[in-house]
């Protein structure tokens, strides 16, 4: 079973609206195109020009330091869309961040093979956290075509590595598949064989929180999602919810019809 169809479900109903409504990916990441694009979703790619230069010693702590970066590349490419005057401003506009920490220390995408080197060579045999910070942004009607309403948020996942050689670490560095990456690896890839478990979400490895991310849309259900022809999106969880609630008491009489059968086989056996 693909693991992108619980996802799939969970937007079933919304995913025709959003397409719709005009979403734009705020990132030239192949990885974070495919995982939007298995579910169904329809959307332009316009990355940003943000030089991702912000100074990781003024932040409190490495997520907040990758939710600033992820709200600055989507501020830079919403403003980048709204000055093109012959697009309107999307929908929905959805950027996001992706970065290594080992030991509080952030790991970004390395410089050259040496840095990609030393970045395995620390990862190897230990656990890091994969963090991935998402902003999303829509139209805030009623005010100017420039401004929005946003959310942020940020999935952790944790990830060991088995040891490695530095024969291993050469070998894969040769291939380049490093260079592009955020801590050095792609676990999608050559690197996925370095990985000797995972706890968390996969797909928040390769880039992107996608289940997080459906979660996200039906909790926030902004008004774009409310539009056209199709399910909304609250009406979607709502119709969800009571089947839960259908089902859960389904199960609680067909309980009571069997212990009220034992109890009548119990009375007559007595």
């Amino acid at each position: 079973r693909s693991h992108s169809s619980g996802a799939t479900t969970m937007l079933a109903g919304c995913i025709s609206n959003l397409s719709e409504a005009g979403v734009v990916l705020a990132s030239k990441s192949p990885r974070r195109f495919e995982i939007l694009r298995q579910i169904g979703l329809k959307f332009s790619v316009r990355g940003s020009t943000f030089e991702e230069n912000l100074d990781q010693s003024s932040f409190d702590s490495p997520k907040k330091y990758v939710l600033e970066t992820a709200r600055r590349k989507a501020v830079d490419v919403w403003q980048e869309v709204v000055k093109d005057k012959k697009s309107n401003p999307p929908g929905l506009l959805i950027a996001a961040d992706t970065v290594v920490i080992h030991k509080n220390v952030i790991l970004e995408k390395p410089h050259d093979p040496s840095h990609a080197f030393k970045m395995l060579k620390t990862l190897s045999g230990n656990s890091h956290e994969v963090v991935t910070a998402v902003v999303l942004l829509t139209p805030d009607r009623g005010e100017s075509a420039s401004s929005y309403q946003s959310r942020l948020f940020a999935e952790t996942t944790e990830v060991t590595f088995a040891e490695l050689t530095d024969d291993m670490i050469r070998a894969y560095v040769d291939t380049k598949e490093p260079m592009d990456k955020a801590g050095g690896y792609g676990i999608q890839g050559i690197g996925g064989s370095f990985v000797s478990g995972i706890k968390g979400c996969y797909y928040n490895v390769m880039g992107f929180p996608l289940h997080r991310f459906c979660a996200e849309i039906l909790k926030w259900s902004p008004p774009l999602l409310k539009e056209g022809k199709n399910t909304t999106c609250s009406e979607n969880k709502k119709a969800q919810d009571t089947q839960a609630l259908a089902e859960n008491s389904g199960a609680e009489t067909r309980m009571t019809r069997a212990l009220d059968s034992a109890e009548h086989a119990q009375s007559r056996h007595a």
